[in-house]
């Protein structure tokens, strides 16, 4: 079982703070868009808010690991391991659209335990972990009821990211049989499950960097959120995850996933 984890909440606020110190500034300016070998973005906003934060925990916890998108991963047998991907969407960041995040995650053990998302252009912070519930902007959170595919609202980032032979297919099956479908939000669309605005994200081709921070905010507001064979999420996971706000409708989404895969 993981110790309580409300002793790391001041660092994830500081390095929360930290971070949007130096991306606000750089939203919608001139800036230098590299590529990296997967073809995805890559600016100094991502690069200097990453390297800031590593110091910040490094200096506070030495013997903690941590795995970063831009700066690679140290120490990650450490019992306890900080996940953080500064920006997690790129992409809305240099079109200048305000639904990206900067991803905080904490694991013990492999298990992530603690999460923020903090969005730097609209003030807006969610923080979720074991025994602390969720929070936005410091006041309680819960994801709303949704026992049906048919009554939900399905986020996921962009259609074309399910290039795995069958992942399309099975998207089809559940974009078909949701209520509403919308697109283009990265983590932004889970934290509208945990505020209880939306009732389901489905992505695959995902990092560790890019849920380890999600899933302790979900399931604190209430929800559920594992991968797609219904594995709780661990830095051992793999590409393909489920957030859902109600335990029924994740029932149900694991259902027609598995109708697909079973063709």
């Amino acid at each position: 079982m993981a110790p309580p984890v409300d002793a790391f909440v001041p660092l994830v606020h500081q390095l929360a703070d930290l971070s949007a110190a130096i991306i606000a500034p750089l939203f919608r300016t001139p800036l230098t868009v590299d590529d990296k070998d997967d073809a995805s973005p890559v600016t100094a906003a991502d690069r200097d808010s990453e390297a800031a934060m590593r110091e910040v925990i490094t200096r506070a916890y030495p013997d903690h690991g941590v795995i970063g998108e831009e700066h690679g991963s140290e120490r990650t047998d450490a019992e306890f391991v900080w996940v953080l991907d500064p920006i997690d969407g790129t992409g809305a960041f240099i079109t200048g659209k305000p639904s990206f995040g900067t991803l905080i995650g904490l694991c013990h053990n492999g298990v992530p335990v603690l999460g923020a998302i903090n969005q730097p252009i609209l003030n807006e912070r969610w923080i979720g972990g074991q025994g602390l519930g969720a929070s936005f902007n410091g006041k309680t959170i819960a994801c709303r009821p949704c026992p049906a595919l048919n009554r939900a609202a399905l986020y996921t980032t962009a259609p074309e990211l399910f290039a795995r032979p069958g992942d399309a297919e099975a998207f089809e099956r559940l974009r078909r049989r949701a209520k509403l479908r919308r697109y283009g939000c990265d983590c932004y669309a889970y934290g509208l499950v945990a505020l209880g605005f939306a009732d389901l994200v489905v992505e695959t081709g995902l990092k560790i960097y890019d849920y380890a921070a999600l899933a302790p905010i979900v399931t604190a507001a209430g929800g559920v959120m594992t991968d797609w064979e219904n594995r709780p999420l661990t830095l051992a996971s793999a590409d393909r995850v489920i957030a859902s706000g109600d335990l029924a409708l994740h029932r149900e989404v694991l259902a027609v996933i598995a109708e697909q895969t079973a063709l």
